[in-house]
C-alpha cells in the first residue's frame, strides 16, 4: 500500500464522490498534455519575463551559485509536500510518499496561473484517483497554507529585526494576521469549524486535528522555510554579503515577502511583491542593484525548483491519476 501518513490507519474511508477509474480515453489524453503544455508554458514565461533584467546581474553573480542554490530550494518543496502529505494522512487519507510528490508538486504548477485557487482545485481533481474526497483535499490544502503561513511570519518576526531589516517594515501590518493564524489552528478551534463545514457541505467528517499532528507540521514547514532561506544565503553571499548577518536577513527576509505576496493574492506566485520586501530585506548588506538581482535570480531558481520537482514525479508508475486535473475544472 506505500508508507502511510502520520497518524493514520489503512482503513477506507467513505467517499460520497465518484471514484475516477484509470482514464484511457483520447480525450482524457489530450486534456492531460494540455494541462501539463499550459502550467510549463506558464512558467517558461515567467523565467523569459525575468530574463532580461537578470542578464546584466548575472556577470557578477555567475552560474555556479545559481546551481547551488537550487538544491535547498528543492528541499524547501520537498519539506512543504511532506507537511502536506502529513496532514493528509493525520485527517484519513494517507498516500505513499511517490503518490504524494505526484499530487503536490504537479498542483503546485498551477500557482502561476492567474488566481490563487489552482493548486487546491488541482489538488482536489488529482486526489480523487487515490479516493481521497474532494473536501478532505480542500481542507488538507488550507490547512497547510495556513500552518506554512503562520511559521513563516513567525520566523520573520523572530529574524528580521535582530538582523536590521527594518526596510521591510513598511508590510509589518502583515504580522497582525499572526495572532488570528495561531487560535484558528488551534485544535479547540479548528475541528468544531471542520465540523460544522463538513455538515454543511454533506461530507463525512475528517479525523480530528491533534496538537501532535499540528507540531509536526509546523516543525516540516519550518524546515522548508530555513531551506529557501538557504538559497538566498547563498545568492546574497555571492555578490559579496557578509554571511553570518545575511543568513538572518534571507531566511527572514524570504519567508516574510512569501508571507505577504501570499496574502496579496491577486499576484500569481507573489510576483512582484515577493522581490520588492525581499530587495528591502537585503538592504542592510546588499546595495539595491544586487539585492535586485538576488530577489530575480531567487524567482527563476523557485520556478525551475518547482519544474524539475513536477517534472522528476511526473511519471505515473501504474498509479491511477486523474487526467488534466486543472483543465478539467476550468
Amino acid at each position: 500500500m506505500g508508507e502511510l501518513g502520520d497518524g493514520a490507519t489503512t482503513r477506507d474511508v467513505a467517499d460520497p464522490d465518484p471514484v475516477l477509474t484509470p482514464t484511457t480515453t483520447r480525450r482524457a489524453q489530450l486534456t492531460r498534455v494540455a494541462f501539463l503544455a499550459l502550467t510549463l508554458a506558464a512558467g517558461a514565461y515567467a523565467v523569459a519575463h525575468q530574463w532580461a533584467r537578470v542578464r546584466a546581474g548575472f556577470a557578477d553573480l555567475g552560474p555556479l551559485p545559481l546551481v547551488a542554490a537550487l538544491v535547498p530550494a528543492l528541499g524547501s518543496v520537498t519539506a512543504m509536500m511532506l507537511a502536506w502529505r502529513g496532514l493528509l494522512g493525520s485527517l484519513g487519507s494517507p498516500l505513499g510518499l511517490r503518490a504524494a510528490a505526484r499530487v503536490f508538486f504537479t498542483s503546485q504548477l498551477g500557482k502561476y496561473l492567474p488566481g490563487s485557487v489552482w493548486p487546491v482545485v488541482a489538488q482536489m481533481q488529482l486526489g480523487r484517483a487515490h479516493r481521497i474526497p474532494r473536501a478532505r483535499s480542500a481542507a488538507t490544502a488550507a490547512l497547510a497554507m495556513l500552518v506554512s503561513l503562520a511559521t513563516a511570519l513567525v520566523l520573520a518576526a523572530a529574524t528580521l529585526p535582530t538582523a536590521g531589516g527594518a526596510h521591510a517594515a513598511g508590510y509589518r501590518w502583515a504580522f497582525a494576521v499572526v495572532p488570528l493564524l495561531i487560535a484558528g489552528l488551534h485544535p479547540r478551534v479548528a475541528n468544531p469549524a471542520l465540523r460544522a463545514v463538513f455538515r454543511l457541505t454533506r461530507r463525512p467528517e475528517i479525523e480530528p486535528l491533534t496538537g501532535a499532528t499540528l507540531g509536526r507540521t509546523v516543525l516540516r514547514s519550518l524546515a522548508g522555510w530555513l531551506l529557501a532561506g538557504a538559497h538566498i544565503w547563498i545568492l546574497a553571499v555571492a555578490l559579496g554579503a557578509p554571511p553570518l548577518r545575511t543568513l538572518l536577513l534571507a531566511t527572514g527576509g524570504y519567508a516574510f515577502a512569501w508571507s505577504v505576496g501570499f496574502i496579496i493574492v491577486f499576484a500569481p506566485a507573489g510576483a512582484g511583491v515577493r522581490e520588492l520586501i525581499l530587495v528591502a530585506a537585503l538592504q542592510p548588506v546588499l546595495d539595491p542593484g544586487k539585492a535586485t538581482v538576488v530577489a530575480l535570480a531567487s524567482r527563476l531558481v523557485t520556478i525551475v525548483a518547482d519544474l524539475v520537482a513536477a517534472a522528476a514525479t511526473a511519471r505515473e508508475g501504474g498509479s491511477r491519476e486523474v487526467a488534466a486535473p486543472i483543465a478539467e475544472a476550468r
